[in-house]
């Protein structure tokens, strides 16, 4: 189980006993979150109510480690339950690469957690799994998540039309990416202004 540890953030591995706290995030953030993210299935079991729902996410999550098709954290502040960052759909062979997804807690957003625990995700998805490209899709009027690729000034690839089901609607996605060789020539920037 890897966790990753910055001076402000933890990154790890959800677990069955975080599902209070991950519950109550959940819940209380609702409105602020369902507008980016894809509509549940109709009929399956809801993880933000249902405790065995939840378990069995943080299963399936730890069986894509496994496999190394995904690398899921919550994120950790203060230790307290803040978030999600999650690193799926890692390709192997020629493309080696990857795709990057994070939500905040309303309560927490604006104050740099985010960007600092990307930073962390980038060094271990580069350093560790040695992908060679990261890419994170954005619907153009998420601002405060734009704002997150803008403070790391990672590379807008432009616009992906009706790229993702989001919420019973395909969305336009702002597609940006970072390579193995431009975190190279930023990583001790990055890291001096957000890890260390």
């Amino acid at each position: 189980m890897s966790t990753l540890i910055s001076r402000r953030v933890v990154l790890r591995p959800l677990v069955r006993e975080d599902f209070p706290a991950w519950s109550e995030v959940r819940q209380r953030n609702r409105d602020w979150l369902v507008k980016w993210e894809p509509a549940s299935l109709a009929g399956a079991p809801d993880p933000v109510r249902d405790r065995a729902a939840f378990a069995a996410r943080c299963g399936a999550r730890d069986r894509e480690r496994q496999l190394g098709t995904s690398h899921g954290f919550g994120l950790f502040v203060d230790g307290f339950f803040a978030g999600e960052l999650n690193l799926s759909i890692v390709q192997r062979g020629p493309f080696q690469s990857a795709y990057l997804g994070y939500w905040i807690d309303q309560a927490r957003a604006g104050q740099g957690y985010i960007p600092e625990a990307l930073v962390l995700v980038c060094r271990h998805a580069f350093e560790q799994l040695n992908l060679h490209r990261i890419q994170i899709s954005i619907i153009p009027r998420n601002l405060a998540s734009r704002r997150v690729t803008e403070k790391l000034e990672i590379r807008d690839e432009g616009v992906a039309l009706r790229y993702l089901e989001i919420n019973g609607i395909w969305e336009d996605h702002i597609r940006f990416a970072i390579t193995s060789e431009e975190w190279v020539d930023r990583r001790d920037a990055l890291v001096a202004t957000w890890i260390d």
